[in-house]
């Protein structure tokens, strides 16, 4: 489907039944497939063959979809797997190893935070974090001969920092080793990473891509672009004993990557979502384009609302000429900038509840970015493990209240808004 636009592919590519056959994309509910030979099957299990042996690595349903947003992005294969946080940690360990490092920006998610900073730790595995304050030599001061990645998110959660894709995509090449993205706020609607020279593209799919907050989800996308070849990645250039010694940038060649965090991290850690849940992801992605317009249209008139409110402190949302990333939206981000926008509230903390505490039509969630306009303090909820410089540096403040901005009437949300704020003092 390379030929047609974003907005064709999320209805059209992955799924293109043939003559007589299903017109939605089918749900194959099995975990087990019939071969006629028991050597097909053997070719199968040595990586000779292409087919599916068993829905703990691979599915039709759940094919299907990974093409479909593979497409989305402009890649050459994608894996889905059970959540944002298993796409990342799968996308990581696939080419680092204990006694390894990499390199993440520190305006990132939470969650994404521990994963990297305490759970990768216990692995052997160090992330050194880079401020977006940082120079070019500062961050390069980061990298030894150990470093294996760097890691950013295209639209920092709930930061809202926009990534400096092209930046960091060449100081990531000039050490040898690839950018991975996070572009789950952006979705490939707003932003295709990979265009702007990033070699990996993740998503927690649970959000805008789902959009209607039915299933938990994630997916890698490979650009097919770098060259595992440099002699920094032996996990794809030297042969793998758990498939007879198969060497994955031989046999696989562009697509060596995307191989072996299916047929080794998947097989391996089960994290394969079901085909339930691909063929529910599938139905959000074939309206997504229509939503993200939406999304975006109404947050930015809610970003200018608040900017012009005298109980607000401040205001974060990278389309506002007063943000200091707008130069950044303005380049990566033509087209919107997501549904959520972070703002203060005067008074603090205790204001920001009341707020939230008082809102009717917007909901209190541990969620974001989906068709219902919801909201969060970050600083005791998603991100609260986080110590007080942590906070700092992920720019969260105390005050900071995340709304994502949802699909309703304009003027409901904005008469709700403006209700809570009343009963701010």
């Amino acid at each position: 489907m390379s030929n047609y636009s974003v907005e064709t592919k999320c209805i059209q590519s992955g799924y293109t039944p043939k003559n007589g056959e299903p017109r939605v994309l089918p749900i194959y509910q099995s975990t087990t497939y019939k071969y006629d030979s028991a050597d097909h099957l053997g070719d199968l299990f040595d990586l000779k063959a292409d087919g599916h042996m068993y829905s703990r690595i691979s599915n039709p349903t759940l094919s299907c979809v990974e093409d479909k947003i593979s497409d989305l992005e402009g890649g050459i294969g994608a894996v889905l797997t059970t959540s944002g946080q298993a796409a990342n940690l799968l996308a990581i360990l696939n080419i680092t190893s204990a006694g390894q490092n990499f390199v993440s920006l520190s305006s990132i998610y939470g969650g994404t935070i521990n994963l990297f900073a305490v759970t990768l730790k216990r692995m052997g595995i160090e992330v050194r974090f880079a401020t977006p304050e940082m120079s070019d030599e500062e961050v390069d001061a980061l990298f030894d001969e150990n470093t294996r990645l760097v890691f950013g998110e295209t639209i920092a959660n709930p930061a809202l920092n926009v990534l400096d894709i092209e930046r960091y995509a060449n100081i990531a090449h000039n050490h040898g080793v690839p950018l991975l993205v996070d572009n789950t706020f952006a979705t490939p609607i707003l932003c295709r990473p990979i265009e702007f020279g990033a070699d990996i593209v993740i998503h927690s799919t649970t959000k805008y891509m789902d959009g209607h907050a039915t299933v938990v989800g994630g997916v890698v996308v490979d650009s097919g672009k770098f060259d595992w070849s440099n002699g920094k990645f032996p996990e794809l250039t030297e042969p793998d004993e758990s498939y007879h010694g198969v060497v994955y940038t031989k046999q696989f060649g562009k697509n060596a990557y995307i191989t072996k965090l299916r047929v080794q991290l998947v097989r391996d850690l089960g994290v394969a979502p079901s085909a339930m849940n691909a063929f529910l992801l599938n139905l959000g992605l074939e309206t997504l384009h229509v939503r993200m317009e939406r999304h975006c249209e109404n947050a930015l008139k809610v970003a200018k609302f608040l900017e012009e409110n005298d109980k607000i402190s401040w205001v974060n949302y990278p389309k506002l000429e007063s943000s200091s990333d707008f130069g950044l939206a303005e380049k990566y981000l033509p087209k919107g900038a997501c549904g959520v926008v972070s703002f203060g509230i005067k008074g603090g903390r205790e204001a920001a509840v009341k707020f939230m505490d008082s809102l009717k039509l917007a909901a209190i969630v541990v969620h974001v970015a989906d068709a219902r306009t919801s909201v969060l303090h970050p600083a005791s909820t998603t991100h609260r493990q986080l110590t007080d410089e942590q906070l700092i540096d992920a720019g969260i403040s105390a005050d900071l209240v995340r709304m994502s901005v949802g699909i309703e009437n304009i003027d409901d949300i904005l008469d709700d808004i403006k209700q809570a704020l009343s009963e701010v003092k």
